[in-house]
């Protein structure tokens, strides 16, 4: 049996510098944290390579002497810790793990100067100092000019672990993970003024002294400063109290993929199921099952009813009562979002104003599916001067409208029982189609059966792009900008050209934005500024864990949903055939883009079970 032993004490550093410092985001978490808790007004962050080559960190704050710099770099030595009671952590570090484990798997040198004198207790203690540790091995110390505060330089980022270098991604990526820590980080600390470097390009720049709502929208979307709603809630249960505040926006301005929703706890960034959940079941009945909220909440709790030491990267919580902080965010969020009344993030454009006509229009529609994107509907009459006209909105005020809609039907052709979804026979709730097929009752999803339509289309025509060059695209007349975060425009930039084959021409416009030239032809009529960026959101979403083909096909599915009939549209019975129509002619039309069924049969004897015949 082999004679146990104590490990090398760089081995044990890099074994746990792999808990802590898994890829420079979490470096530079670390290294943000501890200038947040060292006081700092402003802190400067610099990045090489997304991080690779260099991360640097520079803050204002308390500062250290030389003695406390050689004490920082030993494993659990901390300042932070009150009393050895870890249930009582109020900073965002308390372990003392950090600075060695960076030191142990790259080139670290920490610069530092005092901001208050204490030469009672290091005669050193009023200089600026410097030392430097290469891979766990102490390289030199010596004087350092610099104002009061902290600067540190991480460079060669597990330089000499190449197991762990390899898995890295790239530098694009990892400088898109170190740039959401520093924003995350900065919603926090919304008194602190923050400014990011990428290879000597500033790309974040945010000003001290802002409050919470000012900050939210600055870093996470400008539009939450019209569609976002301001939350601070406090209660108490049983002698604990919780505040929550925050940033929520509109269930009408929402996104396509969760992580534009920012969670903190005692301004901690966190990742936390329960209150992801929280969120959700707010919005549970409010928003379609794959829209996601836009919010920044921030949870104040008694540090001594949370546990923050359940990861090593302190991003998971545990709460001494969850059920109660559950029921603070849900019913904190609902409250709220009652509160706004009818207020929408979508306003009408004057486009669609403009298609109400004065006076009803009296041609028929063009049969096809074509009219679909090119009927105009007319707006109901008010004829006020007509005899009876106050008893009959008397009767209209207290009878609900119909919920249905139902036209004279065209003959059946001789031949309809060839038809598997039937003839249509009228519209339920604006939403339904109502068809009789040979064989029973056949009742159709409008708008997920034309989303697979619409995708079905897409596909084809990137199939007919491929082979001839070119795409039924639209373009437009004036192209449109649309303003997004600059690691969303890199990864539409990467698949330009492959979306150029589906119709979709976007080009680069400075770091935070894309021009659209072109649109698919099926989306003409559609929100380009929606329709960028949910694709943008998707290829975010599954861009790194799928390949191409399976990346396109979650993207066409995003655009044929802004090209497919809407709910809630009327529709005349030539289109609701020619709907039924393709539906026949199209594979895969028995469910949607998301698994949902596009259509239900009830069969003549299901029908007659209902009525108690059989």
């Amino acid at each position: 049996m082999a004679q146990i032993r104590r490990l090398p004490e760089n081995l044990v550093n890099r074994i746990a510098a792999g808990e802590v410092v898994e890829r420079p985001a979490a470096a530079l978490k670390e290294l943000v944290e501890n200038a947040i808790d060292a006081g700092a007004a402003n802190i400067a962050v610099r990045l090489a390579n997304g991080g690779l080559d260099l991360i640097e960190v520079t803050d204002d704050g308390c500062g250290m002497t030389a003695g406390d710099i050689a004490l920082a770099l030993e494993r659990h030595a901390t300042s932070k810790l009150p009393d050895e009671n870890i249930e009582l952590v109020a900073t965002l570090g308390f372990r003392g793990e950090a600075l060695p484990s960076i030191a142990s798997v790259a080139r670290l040198t920490i610069e530092s100067r005092m901001r208050v004198l204490r030469q009672a207790q290091d005669e050193r203690g009023g200089e600026g100092w410097r030392r430097i540790v290469d891979h766990g091995l102490f390289v030199d110390e010596g004087p350092a000019a610099l104002p009061a505060g902290t600067r540190i330089r991480v460079e060669q980022l597990f330089a000499h672990v190449p197991a762990r270098r390899k898995f890295l991604r790239s530098a694009r990526a990892e400088y898109a993970a170190c740039l959401d820590v520093v924003r995350r980080l900065a919603m926090a600390r919304p008194e602190i003024g923050f400014t990011l470097e990428h290879d000597g390009r500033r790309t974040l720049a945010v000003q001290g002294g802002e409050t919470l709502a000012e900050r939210v929208s600055r870093i996470v979307a400008r539009e939450l400063a019209e569609d976002g709603i301001v939350i601070d809630i406090a209660r108490e249960s049983a002698g604990v109290w919780a505040r929550l505040t925050g940033v929520a926006g509109l269930p009408t301005f929402n996104r396509g993929v969760a992580d534009h929703q920012y969670l903190f706890v005692n301004g901690r960034p966190v990742k936390d199921r329960l209150l992801i959940g929280a969120v959700r079941g707010a919005y549970a009945e409010m928003l379609a099952r794959d829209r996601h909220a836009v919010l920044a909440l921030f949870l104040e709790v008694p540090p001594q009813e949370v546990d923050v030491n359940v990861h090593p990267a302190k991003t998971e919580v545990r709460f001494r009562d969850p059920a109660f902080v559950r029921g603070l965010i849900v019913g904190g969020l609902r409250h709220a979002l009652e509160g706004a009344g009818q207020r929408s993030a979508q306003s009408p454009a004057a486009a669609a104003m403009g298609n109400w006509q004065s006076e009803p229009v009296t041609s028929s529609p063009a049969p096809g599916l074509q009219s679909l994107f090119a009927r105009q509907f007319s707006a109901p009459q008010n004829r006020v001067g007509e005899a009876g006209q106050g008893w009959r909105g008397y009767e209209e005020a207290i009878l609900a409208p119909p919920a249905g809609r139902a036209e004279v039907a065209e003959d059946a052709p001789t031949d309809a029982a060839q038809y598997p979804l039937g003839v249509a026979r009228g519209q339920v709730a604006g939403t339904y189609i109502v068809a009789e097929a040979a064989d029973g009752l056949v009742i159709v999803d409008q708008h997920a059966a034309h989303e697979r339509l619409v995708l079905e289309r897409l596909r084809a025509a990137g199939a007919v792009a491929k082979r001839e060059g070119a795409a039924a695209a639209q373009a437009l007349l004036l192209p449109e900008v649309v303003e997004l975060d600059e690691p969303a425009c890199d990864r539409l930039e990467e698949r330009a050209a492959q979306l150029a084959d589906y119709g979709l021409a976007l080009e680069r416009f400075g770091p935070a934005a894309m021009l659209v030239r072109a649109v698919p032809s099926a989306l003409a009529q559609g929100d380009v500024q929606a329709l960028v960026r949910d694709v943008a959101d998707d290829l975010a979403q599954n861009g790194d864990a799928l390949l191409l083909g399976e990346r396109l096909d979650h993207v066409l599915a995003t655009m044929a949903c802004h090209g497919s009939v809407r709910a809630g549209r009327m529709l005349s019975v030539a289109e609701m055939n020619a709907l039924l129509r393709e539906m026949e002619r199209t594979p895969r039309s028995g469910q949607c883009n998301h698994g949902r069924p596009t259509w239900v049969k009830l069969a003549h004897g299901d029908i007659e079970k209902l009525f108690g015949r059989r």
